[in-house]
């Protein structure tokens, strides 16, 4: 099975399509992504833009979703950024502006959580303490 993405006109992922093999393999039975693209196009008309993607993240980062963001400069996608403040890192992750000495996970029974509007008010905030759901 191959995977394959729907792009908008901004590289939006709109819809993630799972196609079998004998549907993106050339005369010589090579998977190829060109020929994915076209059965894809053949389905949803020629006007659609494509791109592959990885359920096993081998290429272009990560396994594309619906509102990730395909980078055409760097052949990656990257999730949606999660708050405004936040920003790529060089391996395509989304990053907080402030550090934090704890991880944001379950940790002696206190959730850690970024606060946007806290830190919008003050830089210095950011992650806070939520009390763990009983």
């Amino acid at each position: 099975m191959a995977h394959f993405a729907e792009l908008d006109e901004n590289n939006i992922v709109t819809r993630v399509l799972v196609i079998g093999n004998e549907d993106c393999q050339d005369s010589e039975g090579n998977e190829d992504e060109t020929v994915g693209i076209a059965f894809c196009r053949s389905l949803f008309g020629e006007d659609t833009n494509w791109k592959q993607t990885s359920y096993n993240s081998n290429f272009r980062n990560t396994f594309a979703g619906i509102d990730y963001t395909y980078d055409e400069t760097n052949d990656v996608f990257y999730k949606p950024q999660p708050f405004p403040s936040w920003s790529l890192d060089e391996n395509f992750d989304w990053v907080a502006p402030a550090p934090h000495s704890v991880r944001p996970l379950n940790t002696d029974e206190v959730y850690y959580w970024w606060d946007e509007d806290g830190y919008q008010a003050d830089n210095t905030v950011g992650w806070v303490a939520v009390n763990r759901p009983e």
